[in-house]
């Protein structure tokens, strides 16, 4: 990726450009200390003077009104404020009228900075005065006074915090005044440029130390720049928290969000006081000290899958190569290219005004639907679809152009979503809710709307990155989470009636990613790259989870990698430096997925036996036993050498009846409600007792037996049995009364429960035609 720098021969302002600020992505208007405001159309590469500011304003800072929040689009997205050194900000319209001047601060009003929703201003000054002002102008407060000018502000993602500099401190004050306000030293210099991001919550600070710093909303620095040679002017985010730009004296800089950089231009422009990004996030424009507007339009971006590589070559020309062939296709479209993504032998691509979709085996014929709103945001891929974010909602199409569903929850902010917070699979669509991030909704992707009965995915913690699996049926689907503690966690995404566990797979997690052909996870935890070759086995028999996992050292990766992929068998992985590594691991796993999905056992068996290794055999003892083939897992579990579980299969062979059968599979995995239920429902009622009794469940035991009126003399007997064993007296207040007058005779209940057996062994052998639930052997 790099930028693709265009400038005037001739500057069209005469004295430095202090700021800049786009109403459109390809609309721009700028201003200096000439007076005047002029206009830039790209698409017409004219110029025109909006306004002539009087004499004593000399324009520093410049913000548009927010644009459009979520689907109602505001009104008043016509104007913008202008801070000056005069001590006011003005409120000025599109065409140039200025609606308001008002006195705000003594000396220059540094900059003024409207919040996303576009109900407050904020304006910081040369007197140390931080305000906030409503929409009309009108002071609201005065949120905090230092002795030191205040050079730059931002608001904080949710709009209830604000950061602004203090030398060279950094503060975060809340709006709240009871609230905790946050401050470090970030420089060495002084700070002359925050911004804060409200897609990935980070914070971009530079200053006169001529360093640039990445950091959480914590505080916690993430990434340092070296030393440049002047002090760093300007930095931005791009709209989607993925690139922000910095400048300085004939510098202009690309950099990832992690810090490192794409690219460095040395455009001849004096120093860069001011960054702004297009909407779509495509083009940055800086304001120059020698009066030039620097463009930099961002070109050359990739995406690879598989043996396929495609380059954004210009604004409208994308090439693609097929590097087992080297043969190259050339790509061009009508607009500029805005999004791409690379998946599921699709490329979806979303220019300003269209959406085109190519398949992999031809390049020739793309699909070619229009969009409803022209910025794309984010498009997420599965097999069967794909997913488009825009300022206007959430849409899901096929790869055949058909419009499928478009989801909605209430309060939906479709502009600070991203590839961490939304998560695609063929039949579930799952979304991060900003507004309470312990929440995760889950959508049909046919219907779009709500999963199951409508509940919603809650957790304890807050959520920081969610993965849908791509692979098996919509009832087995299940959700990875990580959360703000960096634990990884697990669970169904079906939620009918009952809560579905939320287990913990593990510590430590930075980075998730399903596999695009079968359900295996993999995760960087704190030293080491750790691949779960099948999850699911925490449902079944936790025991053998560590069994089932291959883990590598990870200090190659060095410090915050993060994981771009997981295709087929190989992950790839983007160190702090920006470099990839490619991590190729074991196949056969995903082999045995394929089998087990077409319920080929002896061929699992004979792969697993080739292959020789614990994971494999691990892995087809949890498969086996969640698909109910006791067989396979009796083979599987002795060799891992899981001998008592292997005698516990064997003795459920014994069983007389199906239903029990099934019971005790069920209780294998832990299962021990589902396995009453089983039993209850099939009329065994002593043995739904029975298995109480003999995980010494012993209120829930004598519930049963009160509730059915049967062998309660039963329950009692073993019960008397177990506290003479340990030489203790009876102290249950329950067990007491129903002991009360009773004689205990062994023999009479022996007899009974012989009877029980018999009973069920007929009942076995006369529903033998009729259709049950298969366990098999």
């Amino acid at each position: 990726m790099r930028l693709k720098i265009s400038l005037l021969k001739e500057p069209k302002h005469q004295e430095l450009v202090s700021c800049v600020g786009w109403t459109t992505a390809e609309e721009l208007y700028s201003c200096s200390d000439d007076h005047q405001i002029v206009k830039w159309n790209l698409l017409t590469s004219e110029t025109s003077q909006i306004v002539k500011l009087p004499e004593d304003i000399y324009p520093i800072d410049l913000h548009w009104f927010p644009k459009s929040l979520g689907i109602k689009k505001q009104t008043q997205a016509e104007s913008f404020v202008l801070t000056s050194s005069d001590g006011k900000f003005h409120l000025i319209s599109k065409l140039g009228r200025v609606e308001k001047s008002v006195e705000a601060h003594c000396g220059a009003v540094l900059a003024g900075r409207w919040n996303y929703e576009g109900t407050a201003l904020v304006t910081v000054g040369e007197d140390g005065q931080i305000k906030i002002w409503s929409k009309t102008g009108m002071l609201r407060s005065t949120l905090a006074q230092q002795g030191t000018p205040v050079y730059s502000v931002a608001w904080g993602p949710d709009s209830e915090k604000v950061l602004y500099t203090a030398g060279k401190q950094l503060i975060i004050k809340p709006l709240q005044p009871s609230a905790r306000v946050l401050q470090w030293k970030a420089h060495d210099g002084i700070i002359l440029k925050v911004d804060w991001n409200s897609v990935n919550d980070l914070i971009l600070s530079a200053g006169e130390d001529c360093k640039y710093k990445v950091w959480d909303s914590y505080g916690r620095l993430l990434y340092s720049s070296q030393p440049h040679e002047h002090p760093i002017t300007s930095a931005a985010w791009a709209p989607g928290g993925e690139l922000f730009a910095v400048g300085s004296f004939h510098t202009l800089r690309l950099c990832d969000k992690t810090g490192w950089s794409y690219a460095l231009e040395k455009p001849n422009t004096g120093s860069i006081f001011n960054i702004a990004w297009s909407l779509d996030g495509t083009q940055i424009a800086g304001a120059c000290g020698n009066g030039h507007v620097v463009f930099a339009h961002v070109v050359e971006q990739r995406w690879e899958w598989k043996n396929f590589q495609v380059t954004l070559t210009k604004r409208r020309t994308m090439q693609v190569r097929n590097v087992l062939n080297d043969a190259v296709d050339l790509l061009e479209f009508r607009d500029r290219v805005i999004k791409a993504s690379l998946n599921y032998a699709h490329l979806v691509v979303s220019t300003s005004l269209q959406c085109y979709v190519f398949s992999t085996k031809n390049w020739n014929t793309p699909l070619i639907f229009d969009l409803k709103e022209g910025t794309v945001s984010l498009i997420q891929q599965a097999e069967r679809h794909f997913l488009l974010v825009d300022g206007g909602g959430i849409y899901l199409y096929s790869y055949e152009g058909r419009f499928i569903s478009s989801p909605k929850f209430p309060g939906m902010r479709t502009d600070i979503l991203n590839a961490q917070t939304v998560s695609l699979s063929d039949d579930t669509i799952a979304i991060k809710d900003k507004a309470d991030e312990k929440i995760i909704f889950l959508f049909e992707a046919s219907t779009g709307k709500p999963l199951g009965d409508g509940k919603l995915l809650s957790h304890k913690n807050e959520i920081l990155e969610i993965a849908l699996d791509q692979k098996g049926l919509t009832n087995d689907r299940k959700i990875a989470f990580i959360d703000k503690n960096r634990d990884l966690y697990i669970t169904s995404v079906k939620r009918f009636g009952k809560e579905e566990q939320i287990i913990k797979l593990g510590t430590m997690v930075h980075t998730l990613a399903w596999s695009d052909t079968c359900n295996i996870l993999c995760g960087l935890q704190d030293t080491r790259l750790t691949v779960w070759y099948y999850p699911n086995t925490v449902y079944v028999d936790r025991d053998i989870l560590p069994k089932t996992l291959y883990e590598r050292d990870a200090s190659e990766f060095s410090k915050n990698p993060h994981i771009v992929s997981f295709v087929g068998n190989q992950v790839t992985i983007r160190r702090a430096d920006g470099s990839l590594i490619h991590v190729s691991i074991s196949p056969y796993p995903a082999i045995l997925h394929e089998y087990v999905s077409s319920s080929k056992w002896e061929d699992a068996v004979r792969l697993c036996r080739f292959v020789k290794e614990q994971t494999m055999w691990a892995c087809l003892a949890a498969m086996s036993v969640a698909n109910r083939d006791m067989t396979t897992a009796e083979i599987a579990y002795a060799a891992i050498g899981e001998i008592d579980k292997v005698q516990y299969i064997n003795s459920i062979k014994n069983l007389p009846s199906k239903e029990s059968k099934m019971a005790h599979v069920l209780m294998f995995s832990g299962n021990i409600q589902e396995a009453e239920i089983v039993l209850l429902q099939a009329g065994l009622v002593y043995q739904a007792i029975q298995i109480n009794i003999n995980l010494y469940n012993w209120e829930r035991a004598l519930e049963l037996a009160v509730k059915y009126k049967t062998h309660v003399d039963t329950v009692l007997a073993y019960r008397q049995k177990f506290l003479e064993t340990f030489g203790k007296q009876e102290t249950n207040k329950r067990y007491l009364q129903y002991a009360e007058g009773l004689e205990i005779d062994w023999e009479k209940i022996k007899a009974k429960i012989e009877m029980e057996i018999t009973r069920e062994r007929e009942r076995s052998s006369n529903s033998q035609s009729s259709k049950g639930v298969g366990v098999k052997y």
